[in-house]
């Protein structure tokens, strides 16, 4: 009888003993990588261009070649991650080759995206990315994806903006994932005769057949091109001068400006919002403080 309740004992023991040596390897285990907590807008600093400090990770480049010169694209996946992807998905497939520069408002931003081919642009339309909150401030030169009021809304067109434009866009969630590192200028010689007279709708239905007969000078993308790492652009930061100290007492100070001049030269702190209405193309467009995605 003993030896009966012996054995039972060392069953019970050698149970348990199996129990706890398959806990230890569970929890021995590995932990999953973990991806890293993205740099919140309160923990970024801006530098002197109005850029926040967030690590770019792996970025990549991108020539654009325009009806009017070239410029170079340098996109940070690190800064809205879906917009990077699509972006580079968009230019690997041609997508934005010969796409215009449909809307353009001097001071405020140039919106482009809309596909020659309207075949092509209709089987973009209803492919949304999900949002993404703004990690990065939309200031001059930065390239964000337009939408319209409803979730999930960008799909290809995009704009850059001409000045900075955080206070109005950041908060209505457009996402800066590129920047302008060569050509700027070029951006700012972008045709702007049209301003925002050409119809987003009659872009989707009928492509730049409807362009080419009623804006026929509008600027266009001849070309777009992912820029292999081995010729990556490299941008010098510019050097400021040091103002030179006067030399004698008797040194000529600069005439200062009369203050009508330095009103013209100043952009407007704030941009009016535009009122939608069909009689908007008969006016003379305001600056709206929107880009919207009309599908």
């Amino acid at each position: 009888m003993s030896s009966i309740r012996l054995s039972s004992h060392l069953s019970v023991f050698a149970l348990l003993f199996s129990v706890l040596m398959i806990a230890g390897c569970i929890r021995s285990k590995p932990a999953e990588h973990q991806a890293d907590s993205p740099v919140s807008l309160t923990e970024a600093k801006p530098g002197a261009d109005g850029l926040l400090n967030i690590e770019s990770g792996e970025t990549y480049q991108v020539k654009f070649e325009l009806s009017n010169g070239e410029i170079i694209i340098e996109v940070h996946p690190a800064w809205a991650p879906l917009a990077a992807a699509r972006f580079k998905e968009l230019v690997s497939t041609g997508f934005y080759d010969d796409c215009r520069f449909f809307r353009n408002v001097p001071g405020f931003m140039v919106q482009w995206g809309l596909q020659g081919d309207p075949k092509i642009q209709k089987k973009w339309v209803n492919n949304g990315l999900q949002d993404e909150s703004p990690r990065q401030n939309n200031v001059r030169g930065t390239i964000s994806y337009a939408k319209s009021g409803a979730p999930n809304s960008r799909t290809t067109q995009l704009f850059i903006n001409y000045a900075d434009n955080t206070a109005s866009l950041n908060t209505q969630g457009f996402s800066p994932f590129a920047k302008v590192i060569r050509g700027m200028d070029i951006v700012d010689a972008i045709n702007a005769e049209y301003g925002e007279r050409p119809d987003q709708e009659t872009i989707q239905n009928q492509g730049n057949a409807y362009l080419n007969k009623n804006f026929p000078n509008l600027d266009y993308i001849i070309k777009a091109t992912l820029l292999d790492p081995a010729d990556k652009v490299t941008v010098k930061a510019e050097k400021k001068e040091q103002p030179t100290a006067p030399v004698t007492e008797t040194t000529i100070p600069e005439t200062p400006k009369k203050e009508e001049d330095k009103a013209v030269k100043e952009e407007p702190t704030t941009k009016p919002t535009p009122v939608p209405s069909k009689e908007a193309e008969k006016k003379e467009p305001t600056k709206p403080e929107t880009i919207e995605e009309v599908k």
